[in-house]
């Protein structure tokens, strides 16, 4: 065994552990990264950046359809589906991870490639290596994707994200399980590239943790596209008949046939195998951390990003990763922006954006909240965006204060306005300041102008 000393240890050099690394190297600590897979993560190679770069080349033709002069010249063409998946290659470099790695090396940070785990307190062993940490040791093994227990469902060996953003293959039938951000992008997706694609969804609405009218809107552009939609369906059982069709029997005993099954029901820590047994935490949940990220009862002791549970979302990871280096470093720096408000893109067309509360979610809270909506297509940047654009955009207020809670956009590029609404509730921002807050013309930020006015006109106010 080779031993081995450093202030902090990071295991996991996903983008939450590559922060807090990256942060702590340019501090000038001596810090150990540990990584089983690839460097970069979950997000750089098998989920948000490989599934944009499949939905990019459709939603590009999609917008020269909406726009005259563009429309006329590329008439009705699909995506080239091998172009596409050499792009998409490329942007995850054929899932080979020696580009991330110069950063490292220039912030003489130490890589060890492997298992990391906890052996007691300040101690990781990775195989061979015996690691020490005189300061701290940071948690960020990331998540995986979880496989609902149905009947047959693991058996037939189905897709998961990872596939879905990586494959080459391009089924005819594709059924998708979850309609979450990961099942509504991936649908899309493979619709563009020419499969008929099903989704089922056991909730009202896709998207259900967001305002039902972002997964009503989305739920018909699926239609448009010829994507089939089964809501309040619950899937009893799977299997693979001898015509080698994937069968998906519902509630009720309707049976659904593809080539393939993709499951995007929900993410699994990936704490199972962390040593966490050694320190007294259990394997295989999520590890409970304070304000400050730190594991109670350990001060040495940090998880950010997924392995913590609170928001399992790429830029809240790397968030919570810059206050634990702070806050190793001695300052500071609570959470401020956490959990189910923090800001959520799903990057469909129309892309559902969204920050804070939702109009239920904060009178579940206790808030005496109402809502006013403004449709971002009767904005004059709007009309350049081209014809037939849903753009419902939706501000929750609190009654009295007149803050800003929550704010959703679904239109087209709807992610680009997000960070504005950001800005408007983590700052407590009122109507008032939205009121001076003067939007340039002619772009379609002017929906901020048509919110305060539908605010100025509600009568509950």
């Amino acid at each position: 065994m080779s031993e081995h000393s450093f202030d902090v240890i990071v295991i996991g050099a996903g983008p939450a552990g590559e922060v807090a690394a990256g942060r702590l190297g340019e501090a000038g600590l001596k810090v150990a990264l540990v990584e089983r897979e690839l460097v970069g993560g979950e997000c750089s190679f098998y989920a948000c950046m490989p599934s944009k770069a499949l939905l990019r080349p459709g939603q590009i033709l999609d917008e020269a359809r909406r726009v005259g002069g563009a429309a006329e010249a590329i008439g009705d063409v699909r995506p080239d589906v091998a172009a596409t998946l050499k792009r998409r290659d490329e942007v995850v470099h054929d899932l080979d991870d020696s580009a991330q790695l110069p950063w490292i090396e220039e912030r003489g940070i130490a890589l060890f490639r492997g298992q990391g785990r906890l052996d007691g307190p300040r101690r990781v062993t990775v195989d061979d290596d015996v690691l020490t940490a005189t300061k701290a040791v940071v948690l960020a093994p990331g998540s995986g994707a979880s496989i609902p227990p149905i009947p047959g469902l693991t058996e037939l060996e189905p897709w998961t994200n990872r596939t879905g953003t990586t494959g080459h293959e391009i089924p005819e039938r594709l059924l998708i399980v979850g309609a979450g951000p990961v099942g509504c992008e991936l649908a899309q997706a493979y619709r563009s590239l020419g499969s008929a694609v099903t989704v089922v969804e056991g909730t009202e609405h896709l998207l259900a943790r967001e305002e039902a009218f972002a997964g009503e809107t989305l739920a018909k552009a699926f239609e448009e596209q010829g994507i089939v939609v089964r809501l309040e369906a619950k899937v009893e059982s799977a299997r693979r008949d001898e015509s080698g069709d994937v069968v998906l029997t519902l509630h009720g005993g309707e049976e659904l046939r593809g080539d393939e099954v993709l499951v995007a029901a929900g993410r699994r820590p990936h704490t199972d195998d962390l040593g966490l047994e050694t320190v007294g935490l259990e394997p295989g949940r999520t590890i409970d951390v304070g304000d400050d990220l730190r594991v109670a009862g350990h001060d040495w002791l940090f998880a950010v990003g997924d392995a913590n549970g609170r928001i399992l979302l790429t830029h809240m990871g790397k968030y919570q990763a810059r206050i634990v280096a702070d806050a190793i470093q001695g300052i500071a720096r609570p959470l401020r922006s956490d959990g189910g408000q923090s800001p959520r893109v799903c990057f469909t067309e129309p892309q559902v954006a969204s920050v804070g509360h939702t109009l239920d979610s904060a009178i579940e809270a206790g808030l005496d909240a109402i809502c006013v909506d403004a449709d971002m297509s009767q904005t004059a940047g709007g009309s350049f965006i081209g014809r037939g654009v849903d753009g419902v955009t939706r501000l929750v207020v609190e009654r009295g204060t007149e803050r800003v809670l929550g704010a959703t956009f679904v239109a087209i590029d709807a992610a680009e306005s997000l960070h504005a609404a950001t800005l408007a509730v983590i700052g407590g921002l009122t109507i008032d300041d939205l009121w001076h807050s003067v939007p340039a013309f002619p772009t379609r930020s002017e929906v901020w102008l048509r919110l305060v006015e539908a605010w100025e006109r509600d009568e509950r106010r």
